[in-house]
C-alpha cells in the first residue's frame, strides 16, 4: 500500500495519519481530544486504545507478536471470520477463518460531530477465497476511536443463497496481574469447557484466572466487566448480535510453548471475546446482512 496516498486519499489533519508499522505493514494513527488508538491496515486489527486520561492501554499486544504475512498478529482486537476455533468442515482450513491475516482495504475515515474518529475497513471475495470458501461477500469493521472504542464487524452477503458463519472479536485486554483480576457477569451462565473434553458446567460467581481457561460461554447477557484490581480500574464490555462470549488465559504451558508469546504472558492479559461460537451459528440471507458490535469503556 502506498502510504502517501492513503494520507492523501483518507487521512485527517490531526486526527488520522497513515504510517508504516512493524513488519512494513500499513498502520493506522488516530489521535483526538478524547483518546489515541493504533490501528494495523493488516488483519483489520486495533493494535491499542487509550483514552482520556487513562495511563494503562485498554489491550495487550505480545511482546513476541509475528509481524509477517500469513500470521496473525497476537493482541489487540483480532478477527475471526467467517468460523471461530477449527475449520468446521474439517478441510484444513486455517483455524478462526481466513481474515486476520489479510491485509484490508481502508474504505473511509471521518471525523464525527462528537469528536470521535471513525476509521472503516473491509474486505471482499477474490478467486482465492472463493476456492475455499464458495461465497460472495463484503466485511467491514468500523472502528470507532472515542471516550469509548466502538467496533462494528458487518457482513454482506451478495451471494444468491444464504451462508451461515461464526466469528469473534477475539479482544485481548491489558490487566495489571492476572491472580488480581476477575470476569463479571456471567454467573448462573453455562459453559462449554475446551479444556476439559468440552463439558458443559455452571458458572458460579465471577470468573478467577487460576489455571489454563479455554471456555464458550453460552446465553450470556449484554454487559460483562473485568475488573483489574491491580490497575484500579473496571473494563466494561456491551455487545450487541452475539449469544456466546469466550474467555480466554493460555496461562503457564501455553505461554512458554508459544512462539509468539514471552513466557510471563499469561500473567498480563485476559480475553473476553464477543463471539458468535459453538451452536449460536448466524445464517446469512442471500442479499442480507449481520452486524456483531461491542463497546469498551474503561471505568474506576
Amino acid at each position: 500500500m502506498d502510504l502517501a496516498q492513503l494520507n492523501r486519499d483518507h487521512g485527517l489533519t490531526g486526527q488520522v495519519n497513515f504510517v508504516e508499522g512493524k513488519g512494513g505493514f500499513p498502520y493506522i494513527e488516530v489521535v483526538n481530544d478524547q483518546a489515541t488508538a493504533l490501528i494495523s491496515v493488516y488483519g483489520g486489527q486495533v493494535l491499542a486504545f487509550k483514552p482520556q486520561p487513562a495511563t494503562h492501554d485498554l489491550l495487550f499486544v505480545s511482546e513476541a507478536a509475528y509481524y509477517q504475512p500469513g500470521k496473525a498478529i497476537k493482541g489487540g482486537v483480532p478477527v475471526c471470520w467467517p468460523w471461530f476455533g477449527p475449520d468446521p468442515a474439517g478441510q484444513g482450513r486455517p483455524s478462526h477463518g481466513f481474515v486476520r491475516n489479510r491485509l484490508w482495504a481502508v474504505q473511509g475515515t471521518q471525523a464525527l460531530s462528537n469528536g470521535a474518529t471513525q476509521v472503516t475497513l473491509g474486505l471482499s471475495d477474490t478467486d482465492e477465497t472463493r476456492a475455499f470458501w464458495p461465497y460472495s461477500f463484503a466485511l467491514a469493521i468500523e472502528i470507532t476511536v472515542g471516550k469509548t472504542l466502538d467496533l462494528a464487524l458487518v457482513t454482506q452477503n451478495l451471494s444468491d443463497r444464504p451462508f451461515d458463519i461464526t466469528q469473534a472479536l477475539h479482544t485481548y485486554f491489558t490487566v495489571g496481574d492476572i491472580s488480581q483480576t476477575a470476569v463479571l457477569g456471567l454467573g448462573d451462565t453455562t459453559y462449554i469447557d475446551k479444556v476439559d473434553s468440552q463439558q458443559v458446567k455452571p458458572q458460579v460467581g465471577p470468573i478467577a484466572i487460576t489455571e489454563e481457561v479455554d471456555r464458550i460461554y453460552q446465553d450470556v447477557p449484554s454487559e460483562l466487566m473485568i475488573d483489574d484490581r491491580a490497575l484500579n480500574r473496571q473494563i466494561r464490555i456491551t455487545s450487541t448480535g452475539n449469544q456466546t462470549a469466550v474467555v480466554w488465559n493460555p496461562w503457564v504451558e501455553i505461554s512458554a510453548k508459544s512462539g509468539d508469546l514471552t513466557d510471563d504472558a499469561y500473567q498480563k492479559f485476559v480475553c473476553v471475546e464477543t463471539t458468535n461460537a459453538a451452536d449460536d451459528i448466524v445464517t446469512v440471507p442471500a442479499q442480507g446482512e449481520y452486524r456483531l458490535a461491542v463497546t469498551y469503556e474503561i471505568g474506576a
